[in-house]
């Protein structure tokens, strides 16, 4: 199983993912992700624009998902672009 923490990228048949579920959780087979997309629309705040080796990829809050770690290959980390995250995951959960 892949070692993957909260705001690493991971890469799934060519889609980058960023880790969103909290490092506290029991191990899982599967992990809660959100795809990181280049032409996706930027809805202020719900989908911000996030930098990942150097290309401008868009948060598809609104596709959030869980993946299998056995199917995910690490790709980096944001920990850095976090605040943009969280913000987009509370806006997606409470519509403010």
């Amino acid at each position: 199983m892949e070692e993957l923490s909260r705001f690493d990228v991971a890469e799934y048949n060519g889609v980058f993912m960023v880790v969103i579920e909290s490092d506290l959780l029991p191990p899982d087979p599967a992990v809660v992700v959100v795809p990181l997309l280049s032409d996706y629309p930027a809805v202020k705040y719900l989908n911000p624009v996030l930098e990942h080796e150097g290309k401008q990829l868009v948060l598809a809050t609104r596709l959030i998902g869980a993946v299998r770690r056995s199917n995910l290959r690490r790709a980096g980390n944001i920990k850095d672009q976090s605040e943009l995250i969280t913000r987009a995951i509370d806006v997606l959960m409470s519509g403010i």
